[in-house]
């Protein structure tokens, strides 16, 4: 040890050869960046992965984020697993799918319209009520988020299509909600005691379907609705009957449906649901009482979802009821039936009084 203190050149030779043997028994590619300027402030894109995530929203307000793999497939009928658990009374109202660094627009029924990033919604457990919406955006007292559309998914569209629960519709271009402030914008003009409940992304040449909880169907043409402002009230879509009301806005290309590659997928109150191919829908004009879509029956129940979707679709179905339960299903899974018919039952309840809340795909 002596002899290796007081040669300089000894010393040198043992640390070169600890540090060859460091490197052949450690050495990798180097994991970071050298640069030669100063780094930039940090965004929380930064910081934060871009990954898949479940938005979910109840009626009274309470929305989380959740990973996708939440959930696992099973066969139609079956129980499913407890998914939310919402306060007494509360249900969930509304998924969405979305990367965590898109912008997401937050649609109220009082017709106004906020901006959110996917991140700033908190991530939970899959039992977890998650928190109140009014945290993050101002909303007014009677005021309630009716649609979530993710920007990032909006890139190849020209208009959002805008349908209010007593059948009024109207189109608006997608580049006047480019700037969102944070106290929102005005996104339509509604009259009376009407709502705002569907809102969804158009390229202004397709047809619109508008389904009613009552079971009734129409399909028009998009030109039948002018481009409008933000502020415009919109025109009749759909004439309703006493008590019944719009569950869902549809934009299909008629190409596709008269190749029979559409269908309408229909979920009632009561866990039934079934599949109908949209060539079974005539064109009509806007304003009409439309078609039957759903046999409503007591044992159905009233429509409480409809989604029109590609024949061939490999995605999975979201289903969850008014008590928190869920199941994740197959879209093939469900049968093809005739419009006129009640489908069959997609969904078991472990509860009395339990009935279905909401579906998404997924």
């Amino acid at each position: 040890l002596e002899e290796l203190l007081k040669s300089k050149k000894k010393i040198l030779k043992v640390v070169r050869d600890e540090t060859l043997e460091i490197k052949e028994k450690y050495g990798d590619e180097r994991r970071t960046t050298v640069v030669a300027h100063g780094v930039k402030d940090f965004s929380m894109e930064d910081v934060i992965p871009n990954e898949q995530a479940i938005i979910v929203l109840t009626r009274d307000g309470y929305i989380k984020r959740l990973p996708p793999d939440t959930f696992k497939q099973q066969h139609r009928g079956g129980k499913g697993v407890m998914g939310l658990a919402t306060k007494e009374e509360d249900v969930v109202e509304d998924l969405l799918v979305a990367m965590t660094h898109s912008d997401l627009l937050f649609f109220t029924t009082r017709g106004r319209v906020f901006k959110l990033k996917v991140y700033d919604v908190p991530q939970t457990s899959r039992t977890a009520k998650g928190m109140a919406i009014v945290n993050f955006l101002e909303l007014g007292p009677s005021e309630k988020v009716s649609s979530i559309l993710s920007l990032a998914d909006l890139g190849d569209y020209k208009y959002l299509a805008m349908v209010t629960k007593s059948g009024t519709i109207k189109k608006v271009d997608i580049q006047d909600f480019e700037s969102v402030r944070r106290s929102g914008l005005i996104a339509i003009k509604l009259r009376d005691e009407d709502a705002l409940e569907w809102v969804k992304p158009s390229k202004g040449k397709e047809e619109m379907v508008l389904v009613s909880s009552k079971g009734q169907a129409i399909r028009f043409k998009e030109t039948d609705v002018r481009g409008m402002g933000r502020v415009a009230s919109g025109v009749r879509g759909m004439r309703l009957g006493r008590g019944d009301s719009v569950v869902s806005l549809g934009i299909v290309d008629s190409g596709m449906v008269n190749k029979g590659m559409l269908e309408l997928l229909v979920v009632g109150k009561n866990g039934y649901g079934k599949r109908t191919n949209m060539k079974n829908f005539k064109v009509q004009h806007r304003g009409g009482s439309g078609i039957k879509a759903g046999k409503v029956t007591p044992k159905t129940g009233e429509i409480v979802y409809a989604q029109v979707s590609e024949s061939v679709d490999e995605r999975d179905l979201i289903v969850i009821s008014e008590k928190g339960q869920v199941i994740r299903l197959a879209f093939g899974d469900i049968p093809v039936l005739g419009r006129a018919t009640q489908g069959v039952r997609i969904m078991s309840f472990k509860e009395g009084g339990d009935s279905v809340a909401s579906v998404t795909f997924i």
